[in-house]
């Protein structure tokens, strides 16, 4: 399987939560060149809402970077 973390090149969300002992992460990576990364169920959850909010499709809708 092909490395699933984004890059400059290939911006994106990438979220793992590999067991449900586990806790999640993430790492983002944004066309405006805004980068994140997140450990724990909470602040995974925080990421993804701001990425939502403000980066990936929600630059098309008005979102800020």
């Amino acid at each position: 399987m092909a490395d699933l973390a984004p890059t400059a090149e290939r911006p994106g969300l990438h979220v793992s939560k590999p067991s449900p002992s586990e806790p999640a992460t993430a790492s983002a990576v944004c066309h405006c060149g805004a980068t994140a990364s997140a450990t724990g169920d909470a602040q995974v959850g925080a990421l993804v809402a701001g990425w939502s909010a403000n980066h990936g499709s929600a630059h098309a809708n008005g979102g800020t970077a």
